[in-house]
């Protein structure tokens, strides 16, 4: 039996992760920032459920949020950094305060929740890490290039942090989900208060008001929390996880064009060394 501690559980792949992890029969520390919302995971698990408050972006919930959890069952297996939400906004538009706020949950969030388990799993020599990110970091979209940039932070610290972890018998995976029937695009997704119109074309068709893809995305957060299981049960866990057709057909997509430009500008960048 192991023990998750999730964040963000109160809808989406959150509360779809934390309802297979506690069905299969593990603990799980089941989180949001309104405790209320996952207290009846609580209810319905008593030996196995512990719902408690945590907004990543206070130090002192962390830091207790962990410490609860390990005086609860004795340790955290697996932590699952899904604490998050969208921004949409031209660069150009995207408010000082909404992008600090966006980076402060979305990637410094998730780095204090993993400097507060990682005593415990070094001192055991095992554990998981999963740090779920976006399709996004690796398409970026218009209109989403802060939400882009702060999931492409949350990889690249994930690299390096899953070389640091490796030879302490601790695995880090990085979970690309591509377009999944959560609230995600909808109640969680936040936006740029003014538009500004020349970018009508571009950010401007990915505004609320104008996304009618909520409710038909493809995904099913049922399966995609399966197969996180899946993955961090593997005898040697993926780096990267897509997550959705949808997700491998633009990742593939990225690597072509990447491919196709890389080559294209050969000379120029091998021009650059010393002669002789």
């Amino acid at each position: 039996m192991q023990t998750w501690l999730i964040t963000g559980c109160s809808t989406g792949l959150g509360r779809a992760l934390a309802e297979a992890v506690l069905a299969r029969g593990d603990n799980a520390v089941v989180t949001a920032r309104d405790a209320a919302k996952v207290q009846e995971l609580e209810k319905a698990y008593p030996d196995t459920a512990r719902a408690l408050a945590l907004d990543v972006t206070d130090p002192a919930q962390v830091t207790a949020a962990v410490q609860q959890a390990e005086a609860h069952f004795g340790r955290v297996d697996v932590l699952v950094n899904n604490a998050g939400y969208g921004y949409r906004a031209a660069v150009e538009e995207g408010d000082d305060a909404d992008v600090r706020r966006l980076f402060d949950t979305n990637f410094f969030g998730a780095v204090a929740m993993i400097k507060a388990v990682l005593p415990g799993m070094r001192a055991r020599r095992a554990g998981a890490i999963v740090n779920v990110s976006s399709i996004g970091a690796r398409i970026t979209p218009a209109g989403s290039g802060y939400y882009a940039a702060a999931k492409a932070a949350l990889e690249g610290m994930s690299g390096s942090l899953r070389k640091e972890l490796q030879p302490l018998g601790i695995s880090v995976i990085a979970v690309e989900p591509g377009a999944f029937r959560t609230d995600f695009a909808g109640r969680s997704l936040t936006q740029s208060a003014e538009p500004i119109d020349d970018y009508a074309d571009t950010a401007g068709k990915r505004r609320k008001e104008n996304d009618t893809v909520h409710g038909t995305q493809p995904g099913d957060p049922a399966k995609a929390a399966q197969a996180i299981i899946t993955a961090v049960a593997s005898p040697e866990p993926p780096a990267l996880l897509l997550l959705g057709e949808d997700a491998l057909n633009a990742f593939s997509s990225v690597l072509d064009a990447e491919r196709a430009e890389l080559e294209q500008w050969r000379d120029l960048t091998v021009s650059t060394g010393f002669d002789g």
